[in-house]
């Protein structure tokens, strides 16, 4: 699968084998931590790549779809052990090539084992139920069939966890799969992918080609035997994917952007409702569609509340994720690292007060890498850019509010709606915060950024094409519902 020279490149898997592009062009994976270090090749793969691919996913649905449910969850057992044997080899990737830390790589890497375990067990679920039929001489039930070739694409900041996500479900509900994985996290989702082959998938059945969007994410797009397709990334391309796949009929499931708040009342926990503010906004480099971004203090406690939180972050420790007293990492890329300074830049334009951070920390360690300092902001207007885009950034904007009704008004002044979380103890304000708050994922006295997998998740408003991944609400995506008439 790798061409061993100083550095190993990494083929496309189409078919059951590891081949080169059609181009004969690689890009490199680099290390965000240190931009001279090259983690590995990937090809940048042409159309006819992909065409290939997407044959071999149609001709292998074939068979694949014949299987029982349990047969296909024995599979994902297979593929999860051999993933639990390479934990550490695939956690150090994943930290290498897009820098978050080691342990919460290996924290997803265990996660996506999780994902993979608890959708080999829906291998066993029903799949339809009876329904009784007006002719009392008739049988009328339902079952569910697989939409046929599935294509994922997916974005860096999760590498494992999201195209686990979204390949498990779709395996084990009969459909076949053709990756496309974000080209700066490339070389982790081919150890995902190495897995897969050690476990000994029926060729064809998963196939991973990786690329520019522009080319491999557009061709998924527009292929007309790709009757699925499942996105996670920006707004922008999102909304390109969903009118793709409408205008030839195809399903598209999307989730998308984040503005997520936090909001602290006056009865809170400060030093919970702090610390999970740092965890929620900054974790990950505060690289995370849930991260927290706007966070709505009490006028009465906002005092308390800023200077806990302004101590807690100065103790941070920014460094590379393999350090083991490393607490932030870079971002990912040096494009992402200039979005966020476009951002703090664009704060500091509009008004708002620097508190803390605001630019690239300073030191031989850092000159070679894609830092930024964790930021805050206070002062911000609720119509200020920072506000209100998505910055996907270590980046928090503090907001005085005056009561309950108040913030989640704010709150909902976005054009997102992904998680939200309050801190109280006032089960009235908590009532409150649960029906009129308009996000998909909804936590009390607990960070944004949680999502367990065995729980639907996505957003509402612009954050999602409005369905939901993960848990048993997968199979509404991966499926369609066949009727049966039964008469003898």
């Amino acid at each position: 699968m790798t061409v061993q020279t100083t550095v190993n490149t990494y083929f496309n898997y189409i078919n059951g084998e590891w081949t080169p592009s059609s181009t004969g062009n690689v890009d490199a994976s680099v290390n965000p931590a240190n931009k001279n270090e090259i983690v590995g090749y990937v090809q940048r793969s042409s159309k006819e790549d992909l065409d290939k691919a997407v044959a071999a996913a149609k001709k292998a649905q074939v068979q694949w779809r014949k299987l029982s449910g349990p047969a296909r969850g024995e599979y994902l057992y297979k593929i999860a052990n051999a993933m639990e044997k390479r934990i550490d080899e695939i956690a150090e990737t994943m930290t290498r090539e897009m820098g978050k830390t080691l342990p919460e790589a290996k924290g997803e890497t265990a996660r996506g084992i999780a994902i993979l375990r608890y959708y080999a067990g829906e291998g066993m679920r029903k799949i339809g139920e009876v329904i009784p039929s007006s002719d009392s001489e008739a049988l009328m039930f339902t079952t569910r069939v697989p939409l046929g070739v599935v294509g994922v694409i997916t974005p860096w900041n999760f590498p494992v966890a999201i195209p686990i996500w979204k390949m498990a479900p779709a395996l084990v509900y009969g459909n076949t799969v053709v990756l496309k994985p974000a080209q700066e996290t490339a070389v982790t989702a081919a150890k995902i992918i190495e897995c897969m082959d050690e476990a000994g998938l029926p060729a064809g059945v998963v196939n991973m080609v990786t690329g520019s969007g522009s080319v491999i994410g557009q061709g998924i797009i527009d292929h007309p035997d790709v009757n699925g397709i499942t996105f996670t990334g920006s707004n922008q391309v999102g909304k390109m994917v969903g009118q793709g796949a409408l205008a030839r009929g195809a399903k598209y499931q999307l989730e998308m952007g984040g503005k997520n708040p936090v909001i602290v009342l006056e009865d809170a926990d400060l030093e919970l409702a702090v610390d999970a503010t740092i965890s929620g906004g900054l974790r990950s480099t505060g690289q995370k569609c849930t991260c927290t971004s706007r966070v709505f203090v009490q006028r009465g406690v906002y005092d308390q509340f800023k200077e806990k939180l302004l101590a807690k972050i100065k103790q941070l420790k920014i460094g590379n994720g393999l350090d083991g007293d490393t607490w932030m990492g870079p971002c990912a890329s040096e494009s992402q690292l200039n979005t966020v300074l476009y951002y703090i830049e664009k704060g500091i334009e509009e008004g708002a007060t620097l508190l803390y951070g605001g630019g690239r920390p300073e030191g031989g360690e850092f000159q070679n890498g894609f830092y930024v300092q964790p930021t805050v902001f206070e002062n911000v207007s609720p119509k200020m850019t920072i506000a209100q885009e998505e910055i996907f950034g270590p980046v928090l904007a503090l907001m005085k509010v005056d009561t309950v009704e108040e913030a989640i008004a704010l709150a909902n002044d976005v054009q997102f709606g992904l998680s939200a979380s309050i801190f109280t103890k006032d089960i009235s304000s908590m009532l409150s915060f649960i029906n009129e708050i308009e996000a998909g994922l909804v936590r009390i006295n607990a960070e944004s950024a949680g999502v367990e997998l065995q729980a639907p998740f996505g957003g509402m408003k612009q954050s999602s094409s409005h369905s939901r991944e993960q848990g048993q609400a997968a199979i509404e995506f991966f499926t369609s519902i066949k009727t049966v008439f039964v008469k003898a």
